[in-house]
């Protein structure tokens, strides 16, 4: 009895590491559409100014250093604010969904959320690549940091701080959610960039 009762204890502990593997193995494909959702959340922030201002939104082909990607552009002529927040929007929303998935899960980390941990990694991600673009002042005429510095008459890597910054306390947060600094400060950002509408 004892060798059986020791048999099955090693056969139930031989099956345990399969687990984590099959877990994620669900958990991918959630997380990579969590993603792409952050994408279209963002690309939708810039489309629904587009339609508010009437600018004529269309889709462009665009390299950055051979890499192919695509730009929605909208109609020249523009005044500052309205080029400005266009080109702000896909930030505001990407700030924005940040602050409902926190809202609703302060401790992200902690939970089986794939989805929502795919969504808040590109808004953080897209957040940092654009910010190291705006400070280097490379890739499309067409990104979000040059169209922003141009509308606000601010240099381009000032832009790129204002956007580095709330995506590097976000990142605290999510590692270390009683941080109450790094969600204050993070919030300040996010305000101080909508604020820049009125400069």
């Amino acid at each position: 009895m004892f060798s059986t009762a020791a048999s099955s204890a090693a056969a139930q502990d031989a099956a345990q590491p399969a687990a984590p593997s099959e877990h994620h193995g669900s958990t991918v494909g959630p997380f990579l559409l969590g993603g792409a959702a952050g994408l279209a959340a963002h690309e939708s922030g810039h489309l629904l100014f587009d339609a508010i201002f009437d600018a004529n939104p269309g889709i462009a082909r665009v390299s950055f250093h051979g890499i192919p990607f695509f730009a929605i552009t909208h109609d020249s002529g523009l005044s500052d604010r309205q080029e400005f927040v266009i080109d702000s929007a896909g930030f505001w929303v990407q700030h924005a969904s940040n602050e409902l998935i926190l809202h609703a899960h302060p401790r992200l980390r902690d939970e089986h959320q794939p989805f929502l941990k795919g969504m808040y990694a590109f808004n953080v991600l897209a957040s940092v690549a654009y910010a190291a673009a705006g400070f280097a002042r490379t890739g499309p005429v067409e990104r979000d940091t040059r169209g922003m510095a141009e509308a606000s008459h601010l240099k381009e890597p000032v832009i790129a701080a204002l956007i580095l910054a709330p995506a590097i306390l976000d990142g605290i947060r999510y590692f270390h959610p009683d941080a109450r600094w790094a969600a204050w400060g993070s919030r300040g950002f996010k305000a101080g960039l909508v604020l820049l509408v009125f400069r």
